[in-house]
């Protein structure tokens, strides 16, 4: 039987590679998942949404990225032993610190959402990761064919490249359907949902700082025209501003990060989305939910493309006129339901190709 491991720490790894991992065991292969800790909560709080549980959890003593990898690679050396292929999502810590293991190891890599690019050395460790992941992968997993060509232009082998869509919306519509219909989740009711709702994600450590700053003041006078919904991000440089300047205002609500049925419960009845999240870029367009995004350039251009999304970067006056212009209905066309990151198949197809190559 082939063995595959898994190596993942974060909710976003978590969300991506669950559907992959049941995908595989229902091809016939054995697959043992191993949890790195880098958010040891969120992660297997994630995995057991789709019924999964690690197989194997390491600890980690630092949230530092070079602190983190530095402990990492020599631990999962051992976790690796017998597997067919090793894979690894995105572009966290975790993802290089498995994929580095690996390549020690001289096992294959799998990149799952291999080829986001912005071209720019931001977002930073981010960009670094997922470049250097591409050079260790012997499997890449392209979720759309802008990512097929950057991994082209940076000489991967065709034969090495597989375009698949991206597996986070075959999660979210199998958790949308999950979810439709249910009453408002008790971590939600706070919010006057009878009003417009915005939903507010902010992690990115280029945005700690002026960047944050120039978000809460947006949010401030948005939340004179609609509820602000914000999962608070456990970064000490992102929630300690957050809570001493929002805390309290009318309107502004502020929640420990939610589960992930939760959060896509809230995505399907949200009016519009604020965020600097990768994962909300994709789930956004494929809900018909607006999405202007917090940043000065992305690796996920096709949301843009469609219309569903706009960049507004961490200006508080740029922020606040678009959101207006979309609570006001004046981008209609951003609310029309787009798939440009895939149809819900890129586990099956992932897990096809894997066996073929390894099975």
């Amino acid at each position: 039987m082939s063995v595959f491991v898994v190596v993942g720490g974060t909710r976003p790894e978590a969300v991506k590679l669950a559907p992959v991992v049941r995908a595989l065991r229902a091809s016939g292969a054995e697959v043992r998942i191993v949890a790195t800790g880098q958010q040891p909560r969120l992660f297997d709080e994630t995995l057991a949404c789709f019924d999964l549980s690690a197989d194997l959890r390491m600890e980690v003593e630092a949230a530092a990225p070079a602190a983190m990898l530095g402990q990492l690679v020599p631990r999962l050396g051992p976790a690796l032993a017998g597997a067919r292929a090793v894979l690894v999502q995105g572009d966290t810590t975790s993802a290089l610190a498995g994929a580095l293991a690996a390549a020690y190891a001289r096992l294959p890599v799998v990149h799952v959402e291999a080829g986001l690019r912005t071209g720019l050395a931001e977002p930073h460790p981010e960009e670094m990761h997922r470049t250097l992941i591409a050079q260790i992968a012997q499997l890449h997993f392209a979720p759309t064919s802008a990512a097929v060509s950057a991994l082209a232009r940076e000489g991967v082998a065709a034969e090495a490249i597989v375009m698949t869509g991206n597996s986070g919306i075959d999660a979210l519509l199998w958790m949308a359907a999950k979810v439709r219909g249910q009453p408002v989740p008790a971590a939600l009711s706070a919010v006057d949902w009878r009003r417009p709702v915005v939903l507010v994600t902010v992690h990115r450590r280029e945005n700690h700082g002026a960047g944050l700053a120039g978000v809460m003041a947006a949010l401030t006078e948005l939340s004179a025209v609609a509820e602000i919904l914000l999962p608070v991000h456990p970064h000490p440089a992102v929630a300690g501003p957050l809570r001493s300047g929002l805390a309290g205002l009318a309107g502004v609500h502020l929640t420990a990060p939610l589960d992930y049925p939760d959060f896509v419960w809230a995505m399907g009845r949200a009016t519009l989305a604020l965020t600097d999240s990768g994962g909300v870029q994709e789930e956004g367009p494929a809900l018909g939910l607006p999405v202007l995004v917090m940043r000065g350039a992305t690796e996920r251009p096709e949301g843009l493309a469609s219309g569903n999304a706009r960049m507004v970067g961490t200006d508080a006056f740029a922020i606040v006129a678009a959101a207006r212009e979309v609570l006001a209905g004046g981008a209609a066309a951003m609310a029309e339901p787009a798939m440009p990151y895939g149809a819900g198949d890129a586990s099956a197809r992932m897990a096809k190709a894997m066996m073929a190559r390894f099975g």
